[in-house]
């Protein structure tokens, strides 16, 4: 073994050991209380946990879970998400690459013609040179982790995309589950605007004939009008927000959603499963979001080593051995081996951008500290709210329920004695205003237990169902 592959592989070999100047890190202390606000709907710790659950086995409805299966396949975010994290993937491979030498085979044939008395040569010459080499040109040895810290750098950012990309399976399922429960909402309020209208239809063509019979007058003709004036004002509203629900919908989805798979109303919506939070606020920080922040806040970690290592010497090393003959048929012959190696150092005496740099690194890092601090705290919060509603929305059904009932019940007697003659319309046209109002605010109450607790599931982090690789397990062999 000659002596420039014996230098090339023992420079190598000390590559491994080389040191880093990147500070340890050491995760952050989340600034939330170590439990959940204790409501009633908190201490429910028979039930599933999120993160066990598949979507799948939390949404138990099947036009839903069809619904939602064609979101994953189709939506665009998505798409961009997990190209995004694929080309961060690349882009860490290309990084770690730089730890090591670029091995390059080259082969040349030169010819050239001295002209007479140039060079100290009477006579014309002509000068030919055939060569094959094996080199390695301007590699840098990274002798103190400069190279080294900008690899777990790229592998920190590109754990990160991987973390927003199963944060953006979350958000969609979600996004999606919220957006065919408020079609599911407005398909029912517009049922219920719509009865509203023909009972108003009804009720004015009653008062009509009571008016035309001498037994209503023009203020009872009046005000019916205007009640089935708003009952149509309403059945349009309601249609048009039906529509706008299901343009949202359809962009979520990334095509038309079959209308055999629209909702009719919110009873036909077999309701998600119940899930517990636990007792620990600790699940949030395995969310993708606080992970994918945490891997950001490494990130910044190993550019504090990066800027650090900038103050020392940078050694950089070219070689090449190889064969060389002035005729191409002796280029493999005894004698014909040529080498060379010229290793540089490069020490750094005055440059002012390396202190700011550091200082940048100092101060991103900081940054990156209080973004994952933040998102702890945003996630906490998510919980805490899903957990408020859900603590006591049972509780407004069952009063709500209790009010519909009276209000139909009121509606029906003061509409009784309207017909008999014992009391005036107005008691009519105020029981058909609190029936309605009692109606729409049912329909709303349902839609928010449904919705907490999509959210809350999506708040736990259930809903992707891919493993994300950590930086524990994604080694540099394994990518």
């Amino acid at each position: 073994m000659n002596k420039i592959t014996f230098l090339l592989l023992a420079v190598i070999a000390l590559i491994p050991a080389a040191c880093t100047m990147a500070p340890k890190y050491s995760r952050p202390k989340a600034p939330v209380p170590a439990a959940w606000p204790a409501t009633a709907a908190s201490r429910n710790i028979h039930a599933p946990d999120a993160r066990q659950l598949r979507w799948r086995e939390f949404f138990t409805d099947e036009k839903l879970q069809q619904v939602i299966a064609a979101a994953l396949a189709n939506n665009l975010d998505l798409r961009a998400a997990a190209l995004n994290a694929e080309m961060t993937r690349a882009q860490y491979g290309i990084q770690r690459a730089a730890l090591w030498p670029t091995v390059n085979a080259t082969g040349s044939i030169t010819q050239q013609r001295i002209p007479p008395n140039v060079q100290g040569f009477p006579e014309p010459m002509t000068i030919k040179s055939d060569s094959v080499n094996l080199g390695v040109a301007a590699w840098e040895i990274d002798f103190f982790g400069r190279i080294r810290s900008l690899k777990d750098q790229a592998l920190a950012q590109y754990l990160a995309t991987e973390q927003a990309r199963r944060a953006a399976q979350i958000l969609l399922v979600s996004s999606v589950a919220n957006a065919y429960l408020t079609l599911a909402a407005d398909r029912e309020s517009l049922a219920v605007a719509q009865n509203t209208l023909a009972a108003q239809q009804s009720t004015f063509h009653m008062v009509q004939r009571r008016h035309d019979l001498g037994l209503a007058g023009d203020l009872d003709v009046q005000r019916a009008q205007t009640q089935v004036d708003g009952a149509r004002r309403d059945t349009a509203s309601f249609q048009q927000l039906v529509a706008l629900d299901q343009n949202a919908l359809n962009l979520l989805l990334g095509s038309p959603a079959p209308p055999s798979l629209a909702p009719v109303e919110l009873d036909s919506v077999i309701p998600p499963r119940e899930i517990s939070a636990g007792l620990s606020s600790e699940v949030l920080l395995l969310r993708p979001d606080v992970l994918q922040a945490e891997e950001l806040l490494k990130a910044a970690n190993a550019d504090i080593g990066a800027a650090r290592a900038a103050f020392f010497p940078q050694i950089s090393l070219t070689a090449s051995i190889g064969t060389a003959s002035s005729d191409l048929s002796g280029l493999f012959k005894t004698g014909t081996t040529a080498w060379s190696y010229a290793p540089q150092i490069v020490m750094p005496i005055f440059d002012a951008r390396t202190w700011s740099a550091h200082k940048a690194a100092k101060v991103q890092q900081k940054i990156a500290v209080a973004q994952y601090e933040k998102a702890i705290q945003s996630a906490f919060r998510e919980v805490a709210d899903a957990l408020a509603i859900r603590g006591n929305v049972n509780q407004q059904l069952e009063a709500q329920k209790s009010l519909v009932h009276a209000a139909a019940e009121t509606y029906r007697l003061s509409n009784s004695r309207y017909n008999m003659g014992i009391d005036s319309y107005l008691s009519v046209l105020d029981a058909q205003r609190s029936l309605y109002a009692a109606q729409e605010q049912l329909v709303s109450l349902r839609l928010a237990k449904l919705s907490s607790q999509v959210t809350l599931y999506a708040a736990l982090g259930g809903g992707c169902d891919t493993d994300a690789p950590s930086s524990s397990s994604a080694k540099p062999g394994s990518l």
